[in-house]
């Protein structure tokens, strides 16, 4: 029996009537945990129960579940007999969450959007997102809404001074996403695991390669 075969494929039993999308998205997998669940189901599930209304921001709800709410949702990055845009919901428990974030004042908010020319203020290796505040995302689709950031992270620095412009940065919904799986709010760290998990598979062989190297007969 292959892995994939120990894992049933869900369903969408009911209609969600919870207020948000993420709370939607999460009685969804709350009630297919274990099981393989699809875009389309998360979609479906994820539409305003009252207009039908699909969201365009899903996507970053279901990471807010695994990274604000400590849920693990396994997808292809972790397991790799899952198809893109296929996820499991591993179990119902949740790791520990970090502790409530402060955000900008109003005004300075207002002076940071003025900052960054209501763009994105993410830069990576010298390259910069630079998306502009309501344009559409050409990667992760969806309207771009820019929200405030921790210039450090909120397990390093938790009580950032909501006045201060430098201690904040405003970054479109896919690079909270980004920074958020990326850097481990528990530790302050950087989270390996799930840099390795973001990589293509040729690179994880890479990856693999340099640590058997590294450690040589340790593993075998």
């Amino acid at each position: 029996m292959s892995n994939r075969e120990k894992f049933k494929l869900g369903a969408v039993s009911k209609k969600y009537e919870e207020k948000s999308i993420k709370k939607r998205i999460e009685s969804f997998l709350i009630d297919n945990v274990g099981k393989i669940v699809t875009r389309e189901m998360i979609i479906q599930v994820s539409k305003d129960p009252t207009t039908g209304k699909e969201p365009e921001n899903w996507h970053q709800r279901l990471s807010e579940l695994r990274t604000d709410d400590g849920y693990t949702i396994l997808s292809k990055r972790d397991r790799a007999f899952l198809s893109v845009e296929e996820y499991v919901l591993e179990s119902l428990n949740k790791r520990a969450a970090a502790g409530k974030r402060v955000l900008p004042t109003k005004e300075t908010w207002a002076a940071i959007l003025v900052r960054a020319d209501d763009s994105c203020e993410w830069c990576d290796g010298g390259e910069s997102c630079g998306l502009k505040n309501g344009a559409t995302d050409p990667i992760g689709g969806g309207t771009v809404k820019l929200t405030p950031d921790h210039m450090q992270p909120h397990s390093i620095n938790p009580n950032a001074d909501p006045s201060s412009m430098k201690q904040w940065q405003a970054l479109c919904g896919r690079h909270q996403v980004i920074k958020k799986n990326f850097w481990d709010s528990s530790s302050g760290k950087v989270n390996t695991i799930a840099i390795l998990q973001a990589l293509p598979h040729k690179e994880k062989e890479i990856a693999l390669k340099f640590l058997l190297e590294y450690f040589g007969e340790e593993l075998a």
